[in-house]
């Protein structure tokens, strides 16, 4: 997936969120930049069919009530720039603008969480893993 696709995913979905519409989105991005989008560009935005420049994607952030990182946020294995492919890991790191060696602040720690929490509840294993134990406390009554 190209970058631009992945924040145009991201727009799609926080504008569905805050339950604007495309023209809202376009004249709230008015206040911050020299002149409102159009319902059109606000469409092409989403479908990632437009590059972005940092006052654009500083305006996206501040009407949709989120931030900057959020906008690049990428649930596809990777993403296409134009000299090459990124990981998702490299992608996810670059995000967090993280140093192997720089310690994580709590924000960060939290999403990496999240994400790799989400990731474990989503497993097949775990799901009946958790029906059995279920099971296993009905059994054992309430005593347990």
């Amino acid at each position: 997936m190209r970058v631009e696709e992945a924040i145009g995913r991201q727009l799609a979905r926080l504008r569905a969120e805050r339950r604007m519409s495309l023209t809202e989105l376009g004249e709230a991005l008015g206040r911050y930049l020299d002149r409102p989008w159009s319902r059109q560009a606000v469409h092409q935005a989403e479908r990632g069919q437009r590059a972005f420049t940092a006052a654009e994607l500083t305006a996206l952030a501040l009407v949709l009530d989120t931030s900057v990182q959020v906008l690049f946020r990428a649930e596809d294995d990777g993403i296409e720039l134009p000299g090459g492919a990124v990981s998702r890991e490299d992608y996810r790191g670059i995000l967090l603008s993280r140093e192997p060696d720089m310690p994580l602040d709590g924000v960060e720690e939290l999403i990496i969480a999240l994400h790799d929490i989400g990731e474990v509840l989503s497993r097949p294993a775990l799901a009946r893993l958790a029906r059995i134990g279920r099971v296993a406390d009905q059994v054992a009554g309430p005593e347990h």
